[in-house]
């Protein structure tokens, strides 16, 4: 089968590798339609983050079932599925309690064995959420990022009918957005750095947008709460900058909530700090997207959404598709660009 292999530093090609079997009567194949590139996919490429080398990544992806153990009742040959990538142990304390996103020893599919940068990937049956045919094969490959916007708000407690700012309108961040507006937010505010993000926050739900870049900032995000702050601030950038206007602007015993990773150092400032101690706000991380019952309401949540047709996938949300043989050229555009939409790798012709 044809795969993008990763050899080294920058080193990916579409190749021919032999294609997988199952290995266990709960197994299934999937013929992989579409895989994203996770932001997380870049550093693994363009800076040697990978586990091992070579690897077949790739972990947001959508395809059709082709081939079933003889264990498996959930799915069937030619159903539609999305795949969520992470394989828990089940054993340790965290997977007994329903928290698989804190698994100890988990395993993942496109960062540590073979994911959907690849015409054929083999799985456990239990982790393939099956979508009614209506659902594009391109909006299967977003279940993952959607997962994790969500899985961000419900580590937040979040209600319904508050006042919140979400920070960045890329994949995360635009699915942020949808979240909160279908979880009837009272009014959605989100920082964006550009006019195109601006207008497809917009597009999505938002009732104010406020752009980050300016020296009034703070002061404008005061007008929109009338200087009480956001009772929810959900950052889905991570970065040393939107971290603290996350503490600026969130409200007296609010809750912020860290969607996104940082890939470059944060320090915390005494002024930061400051914020913390004064504002006594509540400060939660949020990693991956998975809950008891394996993979979560966060994936069925998904589901429904998209086959309802409340969540949508703008077309400005994916950058640009690229077909396998492209791979290469795929990772070299995002170096150099920097999009803030999504990247496809078409697979299936």
């Amino acid at each position: 089968m044809k795969a993008g292999v990763l050899y080294g530093i920058k080193d990916i090609k579409c190749v021919d590798i032999e294609e997988p079997t199952l290995k266990s009567d709960d197994d299934v194949k999937v013929e992989v339609c579409y895989c994203g590139i996770c932001g997380s996919d870049i550093p693994r490429v363009n800076a040697g983050s990978a586990h091992y080398f070579p690897i077949v990544l790739g972990h947001e992806f959508s395809g059709i079932i082709k081939e079933v153990g003889k264990n498996v009742k959930n799915v069937k040959v030619g159903d539609h599925v999305s795949v969520a990538p992470l394989i828990p142990c089940d054993n340790c304390i965290d997977c007994k309690n329903g928290n698989y996103s804190l698994c100890k020893n988990y395993t993942f599919i496109g960062s540590r064995i073979q994911g959907g940068f690849a015409e054929y990937v083999v799985v456990p049956s239990k982790n393939v959420v099956k979508f009614k045919d209506e659902v594009d094969f391109k909006e299967g490959a977003m279940f993952e990022p959607s997962t994790v916007a969500l899985h961000g708000i419900r580590c937040a407690d979040y209600k319904d009918g508050e006042n919140v700012l979400v920070i960045g309108c890329g994949t995360i961040g635009a699915f942020t957005i949808q979240w909160l507006k279908i979880l009837g937010a009272k009014k959605i505010t989100v920082s964006v750095r550009s006019q195109r993000s601006a207008e497809l926050a917009k597009r999505l739900g938002a009732d104010c947008v406020l752009f980050s870049t300016s020296e009034n900032f703070v002061d404008e995000a005061n007008m929109v709460t009338n200087s009480r702050g956001f009772d929810y601030v959900f950052d889905a950038v991570g970065s040393q900058e939107t971290i603290f206007d996350s503490f600026k602007t969130v409200a007296n015993k609010g809750t912020i909530a860290m969607i996104g990773t940082p890939i470059d150092e944060v320090k915390f400032s005494v002024k930061m700090w400051e914020y913390i101690n004064r504002k006594e706000f509540h400060l939660t991380g949020s990693w991956m997207s998975y809950s008891y019952p394996f993979p979560g309401s966060e994936w069925t949540d998904t589901k429904e959404a998209f086959e309802t047709g409340k969540l949508k996938l703008d077309d400005e949300m994916i950058n640009k598709i690229y077909d396998l043989e492209n791979i290469e050229n795929a990772f070299e555009d995002i170096d150099k660009k920097k999009p803030s939409g999504r990247t496809l790798i078409k697979i299936k012709k």
